[in-house]
């Protein structure tokens, strides 16, 4: 499987966060995070609007209605916040 069709693939089941990372747990069993500070609005929220997340798109993506912010797995695993213009 190609690193494309690998990352199309990943879609998020469950939603969670410690002090420092968001993480996405996925539908083949995997947990993946990222530092809070790489998403300003998910950093500066509050617990209650952390977990006020639902899925959309069929799993691919997470939306934060309070806070406007969508993250996708395939978005978390490809952002690389050393590369913003």
């Amino acid at each position: 499987m190609d690193t494309a069709t690998l990352l199309k693939s990943l879609k998020v089941t469950a939603v969670w966060f410690d002090t420092e990372k968001v993480y996405f747990d996925l539908t083949d069993g995997k947990t993946i995070g990222s530092p809070l500070s790489w998403f300003p609005r998910l950093n500066k929220a509050s617990d209650s609007q952390r977990q006020n997340w639902r899925l959309v798109a069929g799993g691919y993506g997470v939306h934060w209605e309070e806070i406007d912010e969508d993250l996708s797995a395939e978005g978390m695993l490809l952002y690389n916040p050393s590369q913003k213009s």
